[in-house]
């Protein structure tokens, strides 16, 4: 058996994921891997067969998307062009993890392909949604359209809606308190954030950053580059987690039992949903129309936040039902 898995490469969190899936698919057959887009700090150990240039959202430094240089990327010449070149009719089974070339190249051509995604489970009309201009959830619907969709969300929403898909490297750690928090909001400038976070006493943060040019210390405020190994050793060890409104970072901390304040980025209508989701759940949210975090983020660190998430290691059993009910 062939088998294609498309994987969008914007942020961490589908590279995380294809980390655990991609050696559960190669159990069943002979996998190439394609990845379309940029920005992900997180890299797969596995060869990857095709590396396209795709549709990808540039991260700003201000809490949102930079609209620019995202439309300076956008070239549909070579999008179209990229469509062609796959050779779609060599695989028994496409799987899509939000990746718009392989997508658009099955539906024009008529070949099935399997959404496979936390935004999978957007085809629910049971998951949390705000209210929310047209567009927005037209683009959720329309960037990499699928003909069957298998999603993972905070909670089952739907029958085929499952759990997040928690990494062996989180599930395998070992979880203690060191009592400093962990901070990592890729579409903030540090330069924004440490002001912010100095502002509360007693307290240690540990940012990641995607802009810092090197780490550095400002008071009770370290700032490194983006690291995997590093982060996850401070997640780890955090009282808890201030992250955007993605879908992973989140869904891991939740796992370790950690504290949790999500900034979602605006405009961004994933991350303004997972958020409204968190918030269901009674977690905090500073949302973009909130000027002043200070007082949202010492509240935070001066309360309990007692929640209990159950995400059960299912994920081989789930590519077991896509491989037997969707391989050709």
């Amino acid at each position: 058996m062939k088998i294609l898995y498309a994987i969008q490469g914007t942020g961490n969190g589908h590279i995380s994921r294809a980390r655990e899936i991609v050696p559960l698919l190669q159990q069943y057959g002979e996998v190439d891997l394609l990845i379309s887009g940029t920005q992900a700090d997180v890299k797969l150990s596995q060869d990857v067969r095709f590396q396209l240039h795709g549709f990808s959202f540039i991260f700003g430094k201000k809490g949102g998307v930079d609209h620019y240089e995202t439309w300076k990327t956008m070239n549909l010449p070579r999008f179209v062009k990229d469509m062609r070149r796959i050779p779609l009719k060599e695989y028994n089974l496409i799987l899509n993890d939000f990746e718009p070339v392989t997508a658009w190249a099955c539906k024009t051509q008529g070949i099935e392909s399997v959404g496979l995604s936390h935004q999978a489970s957007f085809q629910s009309k049971k998951v949390p949604k705000p209210k929310s201009i047209d567009w927005a959830q037209l683009v959720m619907k329309y960037y990499a359209p699928a003909t069957h969709y298998i999603g993972f969300h905070f909670d089952r929403y739907d029958d085929f809606i499952y759990t997040p898909v928690i990494r062996a490297e989180i599930r395998n750690m070992l979880v203690s308190n060191l009592g400093h928090y962990t901070v990592y909001l890729p579409a903030i400038d540090d330069r924004m954030l440490v002001p912010i976070l100095k502002k509360i006493p007693g307290v240690e943060w540990q940012v990641f950053s995607k802009h810092a040019q090197s780490a550095y210390t400002d008071g009770n405020v370290r700032v490194d580059r983006v690291n995997n190994e590093q982060f996850n050793k401070s997640l780890a060890s955090c009282e808890g987690l201030l992250t955007g409104g993605g879908f992973e970072g989140p869904a891991e901390a939740l796992y370790l039992g950690k504290k949790l304040l999500v900034v979602p980025m605006k405009f961004q209508y994933e991350q303004q949903c997972n958020a409204f989701a968190l918030k269901q759940f009674g977690l905090p949210v500073i949302w973009g129309s909130n000027k002043n975090w200070l007082p949202v983020i010492a509240d935070w660190v001066k309360g309990i936040q007692e929640h209990k998430f159950h995400f059960p290691d299912e994920t081989a059993s789930v590519i077991d039902k896509v491989v037997k009910q969707f391989a050709r």
